[in-house]
C-alpha cells in the first residue's frame, strides 16, 4: 500500500496542490463567547481563555472539522491543523501550558479525521494534514526592550522544548506533514526544527517537513532581517518538502518574494498569501477575483507547486484559486551544482 508521504511526493510531481485558507478568519465569523470557548472541560478555570482558538479543537470539535470540511470541498488538498498557537510559549497568555499535547493531539485527530473523509469520497485525490507550529508569541533573536537590545524573554532551550511537546501531540493525532509557519524569526524556526527532528529520532518516524517564512514589509526581509534567499540557505538543512512564505503580504506584494525563492530553491515552492493588505479596520477586503488573478499569474509563470490563503480569506477564495489553476503545470524544481551556501542578514556564496 502507497504510504501517505508516496502519495503527496506524487501529487506534488503532477499537480499544483492548494492548501487550505485562514481558520482564524473562520472561527471570528463563528462569534464564539466565552462559555463557548470553555466548554465544559475548561470551566474551572479563573482566567479569561476567548481568543485561543486553538482551544476550539477540544471545546469546539464540531466546528473546527466542519471548517475544515467547507475547505476541502473548496478544492483543498492539505488543510492545516488549528495549532497555530498550542505550544506552551504562546498558551502561557492564557495559563493553559499543561493541556499543549492534549491540545495539539485533538487539533490533529480533527483534522484527520476531516481528510479521511474527503480521501474515501474522492481516493484518486488524496487529502493530507499538516501539523501546524507557529511562530510563538515571543522571539529568540529580537529584544522585546527597545532600551535593552540584549534581553530576551525566551531561550533557544525554552522554545525547543515548547515546539518538542507540540511536536508529540500532531505525531500522535495522525498528521501526514509538520508545517512550520509564519516565521518572522529564523532563530525560532531552527528551534522548530530540532525539536522536530528530535521527536522523529524519539518515535522512529520521518514525515516530509514544509517551512513558510513571512515577509514583514516592503523591505523584502524577515522581522529578523533576513532576505528571502537567506532565509533559505538558514533551514535548507532541514531537508523540507517545501519552502515558501506566507501572511503579512498579498499576492501583488509576495509575488517578487515566491519568484526569488523558486529560482534558488531545490525543493518544492509555496506560498498562502493574505486576501490584500488589511484595511484601516484591520480587515481584508480582496476578493476571491482579484486575488486569483495574481494567482493563476504565478502559476502560468512556474514559479508554484503549493498555494492556499492566509489571512482573510474563506473557502469561496480556495475554491476560485482551486479552479484557477486546474490543468496548470506544477513548478519544475530545479537542480545545482553542489557550492557552500552561507546566510546572516544576507546569503553568501563559496563558489
Amino acid at each position: 500500500m502507497t504510504s501517505r508521504a508516496e502519495q503527496l511526493k506524487e501529487a506534488l510531481e503532477n499537480r499544483i496542490l492548494v492548501l487550505d485558507g485562514a481558520m482564524g478568519t473562520m472561527i471570528q465569523a463563528l462569534k464564539f463567547t466565552e462559555a463557548d470557548f470553555r466548554g465544559e472541560q475548561f470551566k474551572h478555570l479563573n482566567n479569561e481563555i476567548k481568543g485561543n482558538n486553538d482551544i476550539l479543537a477540544i471545546t469546539q470539535p464540531e466546528a473546527i472539522r466542519d471548517i475544515h470540511k467547507e475547505y476541502l470541498a473548496a478544492g483543498a488538498d492539505i488543510i492545516e491543523t488549528n495549532s497555530f498557537s498550542a505550544t506552551a510559549t504562546s498558551q502561557a497568555d492564557y495559563h493553559m501550558e499543561d493541556v499543549v499535547y492534549d491540545l495539539n493531539l485533538a487539533c490533529a485527530k480533527v483534522a484527520r479525521q476531516a481528510a479521511d473523509e474527503y480521501t474515501a469520497l474522492t481516493p484518486e485525490k488524496p487529502r493530507f494534514v499538516a501539523g501546524v507550529l507557529g511562530p510563538t508569541t515571543r522571539t529568540a533573536s529580537i529584544s522585546p526592550d527597545v532600551n535593552d537590545p540584549a534581553f530576551r524573554n525566551v531561550s533557544f532551550d525554552e522554545l525547543e522544548k515548547s515546539y518538542e511537546d507540540a511536536t508529540r501531540g500532531l505525531i500522535d493525532g495522525g498528521v501526514d506533514i509538520i508545517l512550520i509557519e509564519t516565521i518572522t524569526d529564523t532563530l525560532n524556526a531552527k528551534a522548530a526544527i530540532f525539536a522536530v527532528e528530535t521527536v522523529f529520532e524519539e518515535k522512529g518516524v520521518k514525515l516530509p517537513i514544509m517551512i513558510s517564512g513571512t515577509i514583514t514589509d516592503a523591505s523584502g526581509r524577515t522581522l529578523s532581517g533576513q532576505t528571502a534567499e537567506a532565509f533559505w540557505y538558514s533551514v535548507r538543512h532541514a531537508n523540507p518538502i517545501s519552502i515558501g512564505f506566507n501572511c503579512a503580504l498579498g499576492a501583488k506584494e509576495l509575488r517578487q518574494h515566491i519568484a526569488s525563492l523558486s529560482k534558488i530553491a531545490d525543493v518544492a515552492v509555496s506560498s498562502h498569501p493574505n486576501a490584500g493588505l488589511p484595511n484601516e479596520m484591520g480587515e481584508y477586503d480582496q476578493t476571491p477575483a482579484e486575488m486569483t488573478e495574481h494567482i493563476r499569474e504565478w502559476a502560468k509563470s512556474g514559479i508554484l507547486n503549493i498555494v492556499g490563503g492566509c489571512c482573510g480569506t474563506t473557502p469561496t477564495h480556495i475554491k476560485a484559486i482551486s479552479e484557477a489553476i486546474e490543468g496548470l503545470p506544477p513548478r519544475k524544481i530545479p537542480s545545482f551544482e553542489p557550492h557552500m551556501r552561507l546566510s546572516g542578514l544576507e546569503p553568501f556564496k563559496v563558489i
